[in-house]
């Protein structure tokens, strides 16, 4: 039962995440981290973004893996390729026409929440949230100040793309994303326990 209540929450988590990401695409808008790099190729290839975001987290598997453990790793592989299919479902189902304020506060809520359901049962979507577990786990840095370096770093590199307006509405889903994982999202309580060895010692 418990294995059963995981992997439907982790399909929960992802569909919420990919709901977000369609409704960003939708009004041209990005998101932070592997999928915000991975709309940004869509404007340079030819390729879908379920197939970009899904090569793009090929090489952060491998740090998963050595740094993170087995199950982990599984659990972002399972979740990636997941989230790739019904990203590919609704791109062909689902049509959308939303103001791209709206656009931009639901995705970074829908993409936030998505996110927490999924850190809770020990599994992310590659790519640089392997890096904010990773950073979590080993040296007690809170995933929501790693995930705000990620949106700062997109948005720097999508000024080459997007107009002031799209930029503005993309900010709105980095902040709401940010914010809903920094108060949602608790650390597992052993890291918490290491977070305070560190500072006696």
């Amino acid at each position: 039962m418990k294995i059963t209540h995981r992997w439907l929450s982790i399909a929960e988590g992802c569909l919420l995440v990919a709901l977000g990401i369609h409704i960003l695409n939708s009004a041209g808008l990005l998101i932070s981290g592997t999928a915000g790099v991975s709309m940004i190729l869509l404007r340079l290839t030819d390729l879908s973004f379920g197939a970009l975001f899904f090569l793009l987290n090929i090489p952060f598997y491998l740090l998963a893996w050595c740094t993170l453990g087995r199950d982990f790793t599984f659990r972002t592989f399972a979740s990636v390729s997941l989230l790739s299919i019904l990203s590919e479902l609704m791109k062909h189902y689902v049509v959308l026409s939303i103001h791209p304020g709206l656009s931009g506060a639901l995705g970074g809520l829908l993409v936030g929440f998505g996110l927490i359901i999924l850190f809770r049962h020990n599994a992310s979507l590659g790519g640089l949230n392997i890096l904010a577990v990773y950073l979590e786990r080993h040296f007690s840095i809170h995933a929501s100040k790693t995930t705000l370096i990620a949106d700062i770093a997109v948005l720097i590199a999508a000024l080459i793309f997007l107009d002031l307006s799209q930029l503005g509405y993309s900010l709105v889903a980095f902040l709401l994303l940010s914010s809903v994982v920094g108060r949602y999202h608790r650390p597992p309580k052993w890291a918490q326990v290491a977070l305070v060895d560190a500072k006696v010692s």
